[in-house]
């Protein structure tokens, strides 16, 4: 198997140029593969490493979906508690019937301040809002905290990055902590993801990917000046794929929530077709009989792109991380074909 993987990453990331790291891990841990590619510093040559961490977009709505739930496991919060009753901000036009529930699935209905249906550009946001001043939760309000509502209330799935910047400040308000401090000391310690964090883009730590922008003539930039310069609970975390690999094992050996909170935030509540469904903050595949393929998180910035998945039929983690925009899918989708291949052998 080690082998058959080893192979079709060769062949794919030769035709992509994938830059990276590339974890797959069985049940007892061995690293079936852990290999990089390509720079985490490109102007200085360094090479990206095993222990390189990646930004990893909204891959870590996983995060705020997981500290919403222990917030509720230890009665301080309900999935039915009100948005209004939660936060002290005022919103115009939120309406009153929003829950925790609908914000972590997606259908609060509420406006984002990044509408992947209205805009392909995520660079169009900071002509008017400088990104080098969005550091906090709060500092994200302005964005999009008097536009009116998109749709009712539960009406539809509308992904929404909004919804979670709004979950991660009830998060602080409940906690009475910083939410990168919250997540350090509750989701990170706890996983032993000793190498990950929230970190400011111009204020990164050692061994930590730069993110790079490709064009057409050969010519690139660093994204920099294309993302908030502190991500948060809607995205931008960074993680080495090792960290990522530890998330799911705390999460499925109900180290971070009990096993009954952790099968809720698993389950199904969104469903988007015969195989596709959203849980809290985490997607989730279907085979053909119904039964789950895998659970999976995937987060796509400028100058990032990320998947990871867990397969609970034979406790496999893969986790693909990548500073540049494009091609972690493709790799994740090979691998995933050379390990239902073996299974079916």
């Amino acid at each position: 198997m080690h082998t058959k993987l080893q192979n079709v990453i060769v062949d794919i990331q030769q035709n992509l140029d994938f830059s990276g790291t590339i974890l797959v891990e069985n049940q007892e841990k061995a690293a079936l593969v852990n290999q990089s590619f390509g720079y985490a510093n490109r102007s200085e040559q360094i090479e990206n490493n095993t222990k390189t961490r990646f930004g990893i977009a909204s891959g870590c709505k996983l995060f705020t979906a997981i500290a919403i739930c222990q917030l509720i496991e230890k009665g301080k919060l309900s999935l039915d508690s009100k948005l209004s009753d939660c936060l002290n901000h005022h919103f115009k036009h939120l309406d009153e019937q929003i829950t925790i529930e609908h914000l972590l699935t997606h259908t609060s209905g509420i406006a984002d301040y990044f509408d992947e249906e209205e805009m392909e550009n995520f660079e169009e946001l900071w002509v008017e809002n400088p990104m080098y001043q969005l550091r906090t939760l709060r500092d994200f309000l302005p964005l999009f905290q008097d536009r009116p509502m998109k749709y009712r209330v539960g009406e539809r799935f509308h992904y929404n990055n909004a919804g979670y910047i709004l979950l991660g400040l009830v998060v602080e308000h409940i906690s009475g902590m910083n939410f990168s401090d919250y997540i350090q000391k509750n989701v990170f310690d706890p996983a032993n993801m000793k190498e990950s964090g929230y970190f400011s883009l111009d204020s990164l730590p050692s061994n930590t990917a730069i993110g790079y922008i490709d064009n057409p003539d050969g010519t690139w930039k660093t994204n920099i000046y294309s993302l908030p310069v502190k991500g948060g609970s809607d995205g931008g975390a960074f993680v080495t794929a090792k960290d990522m690999s530890r998330l799911w094992h705390a999460l499925m050996n109900f180290d971070l929530l009990s096993e009954a909170v952790t099968t809720q935030l698993l389950t199904p509540h969104v469903e988007m077709n015969e195989s596709d469904s959203y849980g809290y903050g985490v997607w989730i595949k279907k085979n053909s009989d119904q039964s789950i393929l895998k659970y999976h998180v995937m987060g796509y910035d400028p100058g990032v792109c990320f998947h990871s998945a867990y397969y609970p039929d034979c406790s496999t983690k893969v986790v693909v991380c990548s500073n540049k925009s494009s091609g972690a899918m493709n790799i994740m989708k090979g691998i995933e074909a050379a390990l239902l291949s073996a299974q079916t052998l």
